[in-house]
C-alpha cells in the first residue's frame, strides 16, 4: 500500500495520525534511532525526518540505520533539495506556498524532482503554509519568508483552496520549531471546513491536550518533535498516542473523498 494510503487508512481508523519528527542536525545518531524506537513502541504511526541544515549523506545513513530497528514509514520532511536522499518510504514533496521567495515556491522542486524519481520515492505533493508562532523560527529565516498572521484564518484559507486546485495531497500547517504558539484550533478549523485536504499541524505543541485539541479543531496529522528531546520518553510518547488517536472519524469514508 502506497505511504499516503496508509496515512489517510490511519486518520480514518484512529480518528487521526501521530508522526515523530527526528532531526539529524539537532541530535546524534545513536539518540536519534532509540527515539525512532520509542515512537514506534509508545503508538507513533510514522516518522518525519528532516531539519533546516542538514544533507543528505548523514539522512541517508541515518535512514539505513532506523530502517534496521523499525517498521513505521519513514518520510522525508526535507528542508531542501538537499535531503533528498534514498531509503526512505516517501517523500513530504512540499512548496512553501505561504511565502513569494521563488525558490521555495518551485526552485528547489525543481532540483529536487529528478533526484525523487531516480531513488524511487513516492512522493506526496504537500502545500506549506507557515504560521506566525510569537518568534522567528529557521524556516522564516532561512527560507526569507513571512509568516500568516495567526489571527488571520481567511488568508490561510486561500491558500489552502489554492493548493487544493494546484493538486496538493496534504496542506501542512507549521508553527515552526521552537514555536512559542501553536497554531490556533480557530485556522485549523476554519480551514478543514473550506478544503477538502488532510490537514498536518505541527510546531509548540507541547502537551498531550493540545495535541488532542487541534485534533477535535479538524487536524487529520499532529507532528511531535522537539517535545521529545529527553531520555526516556516513552511514557510521553504513548500520553500523545492516546491523546492523538481519538477513535474513528465520523462519517470516514467521505472525509477525504474529494482529495482523492
Amino acid at each position: 500500500m502506497p505511504v499516503f494510503e496508509k496515512l489517510m487508512e490511519t486518520a480514518e481508523r484512529k480518528g487521526a495520525g501521530f508522526l515523530t519528527l527526528l532531526d539529524p542536525g539537532e541530535h546524534g545518531r545513536a539518540n536519534l534511532v532509540e527515539c525512532a524506537e520509542q515512537a514506534e513502541q509508545g503508538g507513533a504511526d510514522a516518522l518525519l525526518i528532516g531539519g533546516s541544515l542538514i544533507f543528505s549523506d548523514l539522512m541517508e545513513a541515518i535512514i539505513r540505520e532506523i530502517k534496521q530497528r523499525v517498521t513505521l514509514p519513514i518520510v522525508i520532511f526535507p528542508g531542501g533539495s538537499g535531503q533528498v536522499c534514498r531509503g526512505a518510504d516517501a517523500i513530504l514533496f512540499t512548496s512553501l506556498l505561504s511565502g513569494r521567495n521563488p525558490e521555495y515556491l518551485v526552485g528547489e522542486q525543481v532540483k529536487g524532482a529528478p533526484l525523487v524519481r531516480e531513488y524511487g520515492l513516492e512522493a506526496i505533493p504537500t502545500a506549506y503554509l507557515l504560521i506566525e508562532s510569537g518568534v522567528r523560527t529557521s524556516v522564516e529565516y532561512l527560507s526569507h519568508t513571512h509568516p500568516i498572521p495567526r489571527h488571520k484564518p481567511d488568508i490561510v484559507k486561500a491558500h489552502a483552496l489554492a493548493a487544493q486546485y494546484l493538486g496538493m495531497k496534504m496542506v501542512y500547517l507549521e508553527a515552526g520549531s521552537g514555536a512559542i504558539h501553536s497554531i490556533p484550533e480557530q485556522i485549523i478549523s476554519a480551514t478543514a471546513a473550506y478544503v477538502p485536504l488532510p490537514i498536518i499541524c505541527g510546531g509548540g505543541i507541547r502537551q498531550p491536550e493540545e495535541a488532542r485539541a487541534k485534533v477535535e479543531a479538524g487536524a487529520s496529522f499532529i507532528v511531535i518533535g522537539n517535545r521529545f528531546e529527553e531520555q526516556n520518553h516513552l511514557p510521553l510518547f504513548a500520553e500523545f498516542a492516546d491523546a492523538i488517536h481519538v477513535g474513528p472519524r465520523a462519517n470516514a469514508d467521505q472525509s477525504f473523498q474529494r482529495a482523492e
